[in-house]
């Protein structure tokens, strides 16, 4: 069993093939509730749900603190299964890819600016981290014309640690377990600028090579107008063969005519 019910292949009842993966047909009948969408779904549903718990009693409750981290885990497991599901089973939808990345920003970003809101994270990490978040985002845009950047293992590197430390700063920590946090974001902070810092690289060279690409293709495309303006009008492909027969018959009855005389 594949764990994906015949719904998810958009209701066509498609078996998977060898490997786990659907086939073509029941790729272009992906329907929207596919379970990697519903998990999409499920993470931007748990966004308001996790800052209503966060700030119940005024934000400091250490019980209710506890449900806002078990909100916040749960959307951040699901970011891990949705995308590797959409994948694997060919259940790639238009509203996967514009809903997925939003699911990840959102849960983040509620997660950062609340708890800078009640003081508990600074706010110039939460500033770094979402200007640079939405640099990348815009920065994708830029380039989605001439190629897609790939996600890095450095960029998942940093999911995983804006992750961990977002959520130990969600929870209630005194002592060590307080500094050992603080210490995990400024490992998500560099993390953060680093490969931030790698995507513009990155969006820069593609961009670069895109726009070489269109120039050389434009080149081509001009060379051969003109030499199809340089070609004479009434030239056929072929005309070179027919004629020389025909040429060949017309001098040998001219010289046929002259032995006569």
């Amino acid at each position: 069993m594949t764990g994906v019910p015949a719904s998810a292949a958009g209701g066509s009842g498609a078996k998977p093939v060898r490997g786990g993966k659907l086939g073509t047909a029941a790729v272009n009948q992906a329907s929207l509730w596919n379970i990697a969408n519903i998990l999409t779904m499920v993470r931007l549903l748990l966004v308001p749900g996790f800052v209503l718990l966060l700030f119940h009693d005024g934000g400091y409750d250490p019980v209710w603190r506890s449900f806002a981290w078990a909100a916040f885990a749960i959307a951040m497991i699901t970011d891990l299964f949705d995308g590797h599901l959409a994948r694997a089973y060919n259940l790639v939808t238009d509203f996967g890819k514009i809903a997925d990345p939003i699911a990840d920003k959102a849960i983040m970003g509620a997660a950062l600016v609340s708890l800078s809101v009640l003081g508990d994270l600074p706010w110039w990490i939460t500033g770094v981290i979402l200007a640079r978040e939405l640099g990348i985002t815009l920065m994708r845009f830029w380039v989605i014309r001439h190629a897609v950047i790939p996600a890095s293992r450095g960029g998942k590197l940093k999911t995983l640690a804006q992750g961990t430390a977002a959520g130990m700063y969600v929870l209630v920590l005194t002592g060590p377990l307080a500094t050992l946090r603080f210490w995990v974001m400024m490992v998500a902070v560099v993390l953060t600028v680093v490969t931030g810092l790698d995507y513009v690289r990155q969006a820069v060279v593609l961009r670069r090579k895109g726009l070489a690409a269109e120039r050389a293709a434009a080149a081509e495309r001009a060379a051969e107008a003109v030499e199809a303006l340089q070609t004479p009008a009434g030239t056929a492909v072929g005309a070179g063969p027919a004629a020389g027969p025909a040429s060949g018959q017309a001098a040998e009855a001219r010289d046929a005519a002259e032995a006569e005389r």
